[in-house]
């Protein structure tokens, strides 16, 4: 693999120093930092490291190249050494340096060089609350959140704040310990050219094994550590990002609708005649929104609540009548429906418990729900009962003309006694056989003779019967 050139800078300032390095001392005491904490062995075996004269003790950059002092390494006990390994690979995998310029990005310093030893300092505050113990000894000078007066198991971010550019804190500086740990580049770094770098796809790759390998394997690892890899195998989601992602696809899902209903016959009906098949209805997603109104959340976060309540009446497309405002302290509030958000009743002021909240929520009357799409289409022929033939229903008693009229299956007619406007009707279905010149009817009473069908039947069951005896046809 070729080498790129290297500017004139930093070929003046790092040269090879093989001979004065010693690099048995060197890997040796990382052979020790992977025995007592196998769990990092990944990240040690995958930093490259580049002897120098000029970088003052032991440094890493953002490339995970690891600048190595020969004179450090000669003064320094090999257990010494190996907790400095296990130190500077803690910044490259806390991300330290990505850290850094988003805090100098936030708070506007740029590169200036006290704010970014301010972050150096508060990043080994972070590191060396829990890395040392069990086999690996502190070395001589190495921080503690106790110098300061601040508790362990803080993050880099809570260190900043208390840390201040004193006379003193050029002292406090214990290992230059380079861009890897700040984001500021240094004089004696190669560079984002340099040899022996990692790409970003492999230090993203080295980052998830080392996670994976305390996550996934049963240990003794530190707390910092498990939590650390917790979020690295499940990095926290943006949530306003997410639940509106979820409004919009629940409200303008493609789609004609998300669920069956009888109400409307479906647009394919046409294709099955006789059979009655759904139709698909839409239902709008309704929303219980529960806010904690304790006594611990501020005037400032409440109003950021209620503008999250505006956006979510937004994203339904202005539709109030489908959110509901649950108030929870201790205990949960009367359920508001939404007028205007303005307008919301924030009960509470004491204790926090919103699992009352969330239980009131899901009691909601008509509970929140969210458009679903069925995993199978119902069949409509498996719910379809076939026509079997059945005895003849006896007859009912005389029926006035005119007590009632029915428009029948195949045609209008008079719904007077069994047999008028359609015929037998077996299993409630007419048959629609009618000849209504069979039915006889006494003029005087004007009620239909249920046996004149018997007496005179009509002349198609003649002509039937008259064949069947004749042979001859």
């Amino acid at each position: 693999m070729s080498t790129p050139a290297a500017s004139p800078a930093s070929a003046a300032s790092v040269r090879p120093a093989g001979e004065a390095l010693d690099h048995d001392k060197l890997y040796t005491a990382r052979l020790y930092a992977v025995r007592v904490r196998p769990y990092l062995a990944t990240a040690l075996f995958a930093l490259r490291v580049v002897p120098s004269r000029h970088v003052p003790t032991m440094g890493v950059d953002r490339h995970w190249r690891m600048y190595v002092s020969p004179a450090f390494v000669d003064r320094t006990p090999m257990r010494e050494l190996a907790g400095v390994w296990v130190h500077e690979v803690a910044h490259l995998l806390r991300d330290h340096h990505g850290r850094g310029d988003r805090l100098a990005r936030d708070l506007g310093s740029g590169d200036d060089e006290a704010e970014r030893l301010r972050m150096n300092i508060a990043g080994d505050f972070e590191i060396n609350d829990d890395i040392y113990g069990d086999g690996l000894p502190r070395p001589a000078g190495a921080l503690h959140p106790g110098m300061i007066e601040m508790a362990t198991g803080l993050l880099m971010e809570d260190y900043l704040r208390a840390v201040r550019i004193t006379p003193r804190t050029p002292e406090m500086a214990w290992l230059d310990c380079g861009s890897g740990a700040d984001g500021r580049d240094r004089a004696w770094e190669l560079g984002p050219d340099g040899a022996d770098g990692l790409s970003p796809q492999e230090r993203e790759a080295v980052v998830y094994r080392v996670a994976q390998g305390i996550t996934g394997l049963p240990g003794t690892a530190p707390e910092g550590w498990r939590r650390w890899a917790e979020q690295v195998c499940h990095p926290p989601q943006p949530w306003r990002e997410l639940l509106g992602a979820a409004l919009r696809a629940a409200v303008s899902s493609a789609g004609a609708g998300d669920d069956y209903t009888y109400r409307r016959p479906a647009r394919r009906a046409a294709s099955l005649p006789g059979v009655v098949l759904p139709g698909l209805r839409r239902h709008p997603p309704r929303v219980g929104v529960v806010i904690d109104t304790s006594g611990s959340v501020s005037d400032a976060e409440l109003g950021s609540a209620l503008l999250e309540v505006t956006a979510l009446t937004r994203a339904l497309g202005g539709r109030r009548d489908l959110v509901t405002v649950v108030s929870c302290d201790a205990a949960a509030h009367t359920a508001q429906r939404l007028c205007a958000a303005a307008e919301v009743p924030l009960v509470g002021g004491g204790g926090t418990d919103l699992r009352a909240g969330f239980a009131r929520a899901l009691r909601l009357t008509p509970p929140p729900r969210r458009p679903r799409r069925p995993h199978r289409r119902p069949d409509p022929l498996a719910r379809s009962r076939p026509l079997l033939p059945c005895r003849r229903r006896p007859l009912s008693p005389p029926t006035r003309l005119g007590a009632g009229r029915r428009r029948g299956r195949h045609g209008s007619g008079p719904a007077a006694g069994v047999g008028a406007g359609g015929g037998d009707r077996v299993n409630g279905m007419g048959s629609g056989i009618r000849d209504p010149g069979s039915h006889t009817s006494d003029p005087t009473s004007g009620t239909l003779d249920p046996m004149s069908r018997i007496r005179d039947p009509p002349s198609w069951i003649q002509d039937v019967g008259s064949r069947m005896s004749d042979p001859s046809s």
